[in-house]
């Protein structure tokens, strides 16, 4: 029974193949590959940032993806998410890209869940993953994504576009968190969303190629290069800034732990 479950955490041959051109990378070799088979993430919001994250982790052999949206497919979704077409209007979003995931790499675990991430659920989603990645569209989910990933020690990267420019930014262990940079107080207006003020086709698949890659960095390597970093992208100038954060002294998740 070990012998064959130390089997199956191996490499296939046909893994082996797949996954090629990434384990001929200096500094990056079969064990970090094995890494990624191992892993769990949870990528909260199947948008236009999610969507396309997933698809890159599922590319990559990231083992296994639990997608969690509550959202259907709408035609004006199809400007910018790129794993929809037409024929997928009015299905929810997770299922439809949870079957693209698995037809896409048959050696990965995909789950949907076609709920809303809330008090009810957080912690049974979140407190068995190794990386959560979210990029969903609005405050209130991303308030409690940051706050069940303190809770739970998980670590947390996330994404966002709006218009022209994008945010990444990374949680992890004993860091500075979303509501340190963000206080709640002061970013509680949902209407700065896409569907109320507007998205360029290639913004939030930038956001999220940049999202996928610093998961695939953290998952393989163990690195965390934006930990207390947030990285502005800015898509008019096509400039990019990194700016280091402090822990708010103040912030009343980061008192909670």
């Amino acid at each position: 029974m070990t012998q064959a479950l130390d089997m199956d955490l191996e490499l296939s041959d046909e893994e082996m193949h797949l996954y090629s051109r990434q384990i001929l990378l200096d500094g990056w070799d079969i064990e970090a590959q094995e890494k990624l088979k191992l892993a769990n993430v949870l990528i909260v919001g199947c948008g236009g940032i999610g969507c396309t994250t997933a698809e890159l982790l599922a590319r990559a052999g990231v083992g296994k993806i639990t997608l969690i949206d509550a959202d259907t497919i709408e035609m004006s979704n199809l400007q910018r998410q790129i794993a929809y077409v037409e024929d997928n209007i009015g299905f929810y979003k997770a299922e439809i890209l949870a079957k693209r995931l698995q037809q896409i790499n048959p050696h990965i675990r995909v789950e949907s869940q076609t709920v809303k991430l809330d008090e009810s659920n957080a912690e049974a989603l979140i407190s068995t993953q190794d990386l959560v990645l979210d990029g969903c569209d609005n405050f209130t989910t991303r308030y409690l994504v940051n706050q069940s990933c303190k809770q739970f020690n998980v670590p947390l990267i996330s994404a966002s576009a709006i218009g022209f420019q994008g945010q990444l930014f990374m949680v992890e262990d004993e860091s500075a968190c979303y509501e340190c940079l963000f206080p709640k107080e002061q970013h509680a207006n949902e209407n700065l969303r896409c569907a109320d003020s507007g998205v360029l086709a290639t913004t939030p698949n930038v956001m999220a190629s940049l999202q996928a890659h610093h998961a695939l960095l953290y998952l393989g390597l163990g690195k965390t290069p934006l930990k207390q970093k947030l990285m502005l992208w800015d898509g008019l100038s096509m400039k990019q800034r990194l700016l280091a954060f402090e822990k708010d002294t103040d912030c009343p998740i980061c008192q909670a732990r």
